[in-house]
């Protein structure tokens, strides 16, 4: 179970995990040792998955996004652990799930522009055999992104 320390300690790494361990202790009010201990036990029960630098995707080149909505008529397990294989692989994909509704699937797709994006898709419908649909939409201005959980 949480606490209200455990919350603070996790929204600040959230703003930056490069704050020390000083000024987190400092932050929530506790000694380096027992805010330390927190933390290790953070990591030790999975709470704490990584911790990354985010990159400006604009600054590298990467200024399309794409949401490919997938259907497809073949639900074995053989198939979808092809997909999944072949999907988890393909760098371009930043997001991946298995949806409830009308699509089967949802990808969030980054690349450098529409040429790339058509290379993507090629490779997509090429590598997976039984995609009934797939429908793709492009974002045109980013209004929020966040990594930040709500805790």
């Amino acid at each position: 179970m949480l606490d209200k320390t455990d919350c603070r300690l996790l929204a600040l790494l959230q703003e930056d995990c490069t704050y020390s361990l000083q000024a987190l202790a400092d932050a929530v009010n506790l000694t380096t040792t027992p805010c330390w201990k927190r933390l290790k036990r953070l990591e030790d029960e999975g709470y704490i998955l990584g911790k990354v630098a985010l990159l400006n995707p604009e600054l590298l080149g990467l200024n399309l996004t794409a949401f490919v909505l997938i259907k497809t008529q073949n639900h074995s397990s053989e198939w979808y652990n092809q997909f999944v294989n072949v999907v988890s692989a393909m760098t371009e994909v930043l997001g991946f799930w298995r949806m409830a509704g009308e699509y089967d699937y949802l990808l969030r797709v980054q690349v450098a522009d529409m040429k790339r994006f058509d290379d993507f898709y090629k490779r997509l419908v090429n590598n997976v055999p039984g995609l009934s649909d797939v429908t793709s939409s492009f974002a045109m201005e980013q209004i929020k992104y966040t990594t930040s959980l709500p805790l």
